[in-house]
C-alpha cells in the first residue's frame, strides 16, 4: 500500500512539473509561424509566407543601418533605428488586417442578407454561397466564387467549407459558414429568423466600432506622436557629429537602450488600453 501511494505521488508530482515546463522549442515556433500565417492571411496577404515575411524584416533593419552607418557613421544610433526598422513590416501587417477586418464588418451584413433572401427564395445552402460570388459584395466574391468551383468539382459540402472558412480568415465568416453546415446536416425552419438575427447584430456592432474609433482615433494618434517625438529630436540631432559622437560611448548607448524599451513599453500599453474588442476565430 505504501509503494502504491508513493507511486501515484510520484506520477503527481511528475503532471505537475509538466504542466509548469514549458512547450518545446519546436512547438512554440510551429505555433509562432501558424500564427504569423493566419494574421498574414487576414491581412490579405495571402502570397507571402511568414518566413518570407521574416525575411524582409532582416533586409529591412540591414538596409537601415547601412544607411544610418553611411551617414552618421555612428554604431549605436544605426543598430537603434535597425531594431525600429525590423518591426515596420509587421506593424504594416497589422495596420492591413485592422483596416481589412473594419471593411469586413460594414460588408458582413449584406452577405448575410444575401444568405437569407437565396435560402428564402429556396434556394440550396450550396447555391446560396455560391450566389455571394456573383451577387455579393466585391471584395469577398472571390472566396465564394471559388466555393462555388470547388463544390461542383467535389461535391463535397464540408470539405468546401473548410476551405472557404481557410480563404475568409474572419470569425464572422466561421460563424456563417457553420450555421451553413449545421443547417444542412440537422435542417429546420429557423435559417432565415437566425441569420436576420445575425445581420442585425452586425449592422449594430459596426456602427458602434465606428463611433467608438472616431472618438479615440485623436488621442490614439497623439500617442503615437508622443512615442515618436524623441526620436525624431534624435534623427535631427544626427547632422552634428559631436552629438553622436557622445552616443557611441558605453554612457550614450546605455541611454538609447533604456529609451528604446521605455518606447517599445509605452506603445504597447498604448496599443493594449486604446484596443477594442476583437471577435475571435473560436469555429475554426
Amino acid at each position: 500500500m505504501g509503494a502504491f501511494v508513493g507511486l501515484m505521488l510520484g506520477i503527481g508530482v511528475l503532471l505537475v512539473w509538466q504542466g509548469f515546463t514549458p512547450a518545446p522549442k519546436k512547438v512554440r515556433t510551429h505555433a509562432r509561424l501558424n500564427r504569423m500565417r493566419e494574421e498574414l492571411a487576414q491581412a490579405g496577404l495571402t502570397g507571402i509566407t511568414p518566413h518570407e515575411l521574416i525575411g524582409l524584416q532582416v533586409l529591412s533593419a540591414v538596409l537601415v543601418a547601412l544607411v544610418g552607418l553611411i551617414l552618421t557613421r555612428s554604431l549605436s544610433v544605426s543598430v537603434i533605428f535597425a531594431v525600429f526598422a525590423s518591426a515596420v513590416p509587421r506593424l504594416l501587417v497589422t495596420r492591413l488586417r485592422h483596416r481589412r477586418q473594419s471593411d469586413l464588418r460594414e460588408l458582413w451584413p449584406e452577405v448575410v442578407d444575401n444568405l437569407t433572401s437565396g435560402v428564402r427564395a429556396g434556394l440550396s445552402l450550396p447555391e446560396a454561397l455560391s450566389a455571394i460570388g456573383i451577387r455579393g459584395p466585391e471584395p469577398l466574391r472571390e472566396p465564394f466564387r471559388h466555393f462555388g468551383t470547388d463544390y461542383r468539382t467535389t461535391g463535397r459540402f464540408n470539405e468546401s467549407l473548410d476551405r472557404l472558412k481557410v480563404a475568409l480568415a474572419d470569425p464572422v465568416g466561421d460563424r456563417v459558414c457553420e450555421s451553413m453546415r449545421v443547417a444542412r446536416e440537422v435542417g429546420g425552419t429557423d435559417l432565415g429568423r437566425l441569420l436576420t438575427t445575425l445581420s442585425s447584430f452586425l449592422r449594430d456592432d459596426a456602427r458602434t466600432r465606428s463611433e467608438l474609433i472616431a472618438r479615440q482615433s485623436w488621442s490614439v494618434n497623439a500617442a503615437r506622436m508622443a512615442v515618436c517625438a524623441p526620436w525624431l529630436v534624435l534623427v535631427l540631432l544626427a547632422t552634428q557629429q559631436e552629438t553622436l559622437t557622445a552616443y557611441d560611448t558605453p554612457t550614450g548607448t546605455l541611454i538609447l537602450v533604456i529609451g528604446a524599451v521605455l518606447s517599445l513599453i509605452a506603445y504597447r500599453l498604448m496599443i493594449r488600453i486604446g484596443r477594442l474588442p476583437e471577435d475571435k476565430r473560436v469555429l475554426r
